[in-house]
């Protein structure tokens, strides 16, 4: 349920790296290595966010709460096509791995299409907006289109201070490796990309896919992240997620998810920091990197990894890496959906 989530931070926000390297440490990427298009690559679960202020007639119709998140159920299915046709709406690309995408480029603003997007959509006039937006977005998306099953939407229902979120994940589930990924205009753009971020919500869709890319990555010595991004995905994915750890140079994550992979873990600490320290020291093949994981802690879920990935694509020290994610996170808490200004004001 956590697909859609909001990135939610404060300037407070701890973060653990387990790590006795220099606190300005630089991520190389590679020598005189500048910004281009195309630098960093992300792959998960497009969906349009569709946003609108409604009554409380709305959400008791559909059995909504104020503040809440839920997949979509059966009872769901017209609400989606009610709210556009009822309220006055407000679309932006949306899902987590895309999110991060899009706040990447944001932060770097020049040149566009840093940032490489892949997932899933449907043929039909969601897509087509979607795909308008992730171009105003100036992300480089490039989506598997398949008429099966409809283009992934999260419904954001505003009611005062409140959001009750519906997410159908619908086509965003059915991204196909050999029909997309291994075909050869497309693995040139995974091959052009220095940095790759994929939430672990994409660990449900395509574990195949993930693991080519990570391969890629360590075989290039190039960086590639991942984030837990929710309990659930450490509890019930578990396998999934421990045959990509080894590839993995830096790990994201909240104290809960941090908490639940513990847990699965065996690691018997509840201690954050130890338990950073415990996910580094996990087996890597890429010895050329040591691993870096970072766990956020608050009082909700928040995905520090959106703008941080703008720091590591342009070689930033890492603790300016984790200033611009505190920075962005706190524009967009302050704004409906994961939506920002023109320009960052950030230095």
């Amino acid at each position: 349920m956590t697909a859609f989530h909001k990135v939610i931070a404060t300037c407070s926000v701890r973060t653990a790296m387990a790590s006795d390297e220099p606190k300005a440490k630089k991520l190389k990427l590679s020598e005189d290595e500048k910004t281009e298009p195309n630098l960093l690559f992300g792959m998960g679960n497009p969906l349009l966010d569709i946003s609108a202020v409604v009554d409380k007639d709305f959400l008791d119709k559909y059995s909504l709460k104020p503040n809440d998140q839920i997949l979509a159920e059966d009872k769901h299915k017209a609400l989606f096509d009610e709210l556009v046709k009822k309220f006055k709406v407000e679309y932006h690309a949306g899902g987590a791995t895309q999110n991060s995408i899009k706040i990447a480029q944001w932060m770097i603003q020049e040149p566009h299409s840093v940032g490489t997007f892949f997932g899933c959509i449907g043929k039909d006039k969601f897509g087509e907006i979607l795909k308008q937006k992730a171009e105003e977005a100036h992300v480089d998306a490039h989506y598997y289109e398949q008429d099966e099953e409809p283009t992934g939407t999260c419904a954001a229902c505003i009611t005062g201070d409140n959001r009750s979120l519906v997410a159908n994940l619908a086509a965003a589930n059915c991204y196909k490796k050999d029909k997309h990924l291994d075909l050869d205009e497309n693995w040139e753009l995974v091959e052009k990309a220095k940095v790759y971020y994929i939430a672990g919500f994409f660990l449900t869709v395509s574990l195949e896919s993930i693991l080519k890319v990570a391969k890629h990555a360590s075989e290039k010595n190039k960086l590639f992240c991942m984030n837990l991004s929710a309990p659930f995905i450490c509890q019930f994915f578990k396998d999934n997620l421990m045959q990509v750890m080894p590839y993995i140079d830096v790990l994201f994550g909240n104290e809960t998810e941090a908490s639940a992979f513990a847990k699965e873990q065996d690691f018997e600490t509840k201690d954050i920091k130890e338990i950073a320290k415990k996910a580094q020291a996990l087996p890597k093949v890429n010895a050329k990197r040591q691993r870096i994981v970072v766990f956020t802690q608050g009082k909700d879920e928040t995905i520090m990894a959106l703008s941080f990935l703008s720091g590591l694509v342009q070689e930033k020290p890492l603790d300016q890496c984790v200033r611009a994610a505190h920075y962005s996170a706190n524009v967009i808490i302050r704004r409906a959906g994961c939506t920002f200004p023109e320009k960052p004001d950030f230095k």
